[in-house]
């Protein structure tokens, strides 16, 4: 195999001004004014790079990106690009990950993340730190680890995910999912999971203003809800064990709901689903 076309420093300039670029290793290089820098390019090892401005990494494949950085200006960054991995970079840029597969991101932070990671696939996330709306919509095929989140409408009609020890502060995260995991976690939002199928909460903590309502196999092991009102509205298929109180519960549709106990049960007889079942006990061991 022959060495790598090394660029080390300067600045580049201009529209595409490392076009189709292959078989390369770039450091300290610097990306300003001009779009598409590194368009359709392949087999690139990027260490301490910017990028300034708009299109960076489009249609590219197999490229490494460490220490570097993304500015706000190089928004729309990173789209149809696939097996791309980035560790200890700052991405100061929305829209940055765009249709694209194959993604890992470690110990990253994404400091303007609305609309990031939409309709991607195959993304591994570890230690990142990410603020803002609408974070991997109609993303597929997810690991994240570590997360730490605030932004609204995480995950919104995502699916196959798994989310491990991160703490999401999210209004109306998780709505339109299917095949969701969440272990170890912290949640502070409204309106949880509204919509989805087949979601597992594993030892998470959860604060949210009528959450978990219109899901369709919902299952909680060992988890606490804390100061959540008005939950599991029209849940169908429930097996929750819930280690604390709960505030109140409204019209539940069927399966069964383990707590320490609860201060309001509301089922209102012309809700649609009055005659379906549904089981609440009360288990005081939680208590000791």
């Amino acid at each position: 195999m022959n060495e790598k076309k090394k660029y080390l420093g300067g600045t580049y300039t201009g529209e595409r001004a490392l076009f189709m670029l292959k078989d390369a290793y770039l450091e300290n290089v610097t990306f300003e004014d001009g779009e598409s820098p590194l368009k359709e390019s392949s087999n690139l090892d990027l260490l301490k790079c910017s990028f300034k401005w708009k299109y960076p990494l489009w249609y590219a494949n197999n490229i490494t990106v460490k220490d570097s950085y993304l500015a706000e200006t190089a928004r729309s960054g990173i789209w149809y690009t696939n097996n791309i991995t980035m560790d200890n970079c700052v991405i100061d840029a929305p829209k940055t990950f765009r249709r694209g597969s194959f993604i890992t991101l470690n110990m990253c932070s994404l400091n303007k993340a609305d609309e990031t990671f939409w309709s991607c696939k195959n993304i591994t996330l570890n230690n990142v730190t990410a603020k803002g709306d609408y974070f991997m919509m109609n993303a597929d095929t997810v690991e994240v680890n570590h997360l730490e989140l605030n932004g609204n409408y995480f995950l919104d009609g995502a699916k196959n995910i798994v989310v491990k020890d991160s703490i999401l502060n999210s209004k109306d995260s998780f709505w339109n999912t299917e095949n969701i995991v969440v272990i170890n976690c912290k949640i502070n939002g409204e309106y949880l999971a509204w919509n989805s199928k087949n979601i597992t909460f594993i030892n998470c903590e959860i604060s949210s203003l009528q959450g978990l309502c219109y899901i369709n196999g919902l299952r909680m092991i060992n988890c606490k809800l804390l100061d959540s009102t008005l939950t599991f509205e029209y849940c169908e298929n429930i097996d929750a064990d819930i280690v604390d109180e709960i505030v109140s519960i409204i019209n539940p549709t069927s399966g069964v709901i383990k707590c320490l106990g609860y201060k309001e049960l509301i089922i209102n007889e012309n809700s649609r689903d009055y005659n379906k079942s549904v089981k609440i006990i009360k288990n005081n061991n939680y208590g000791l």
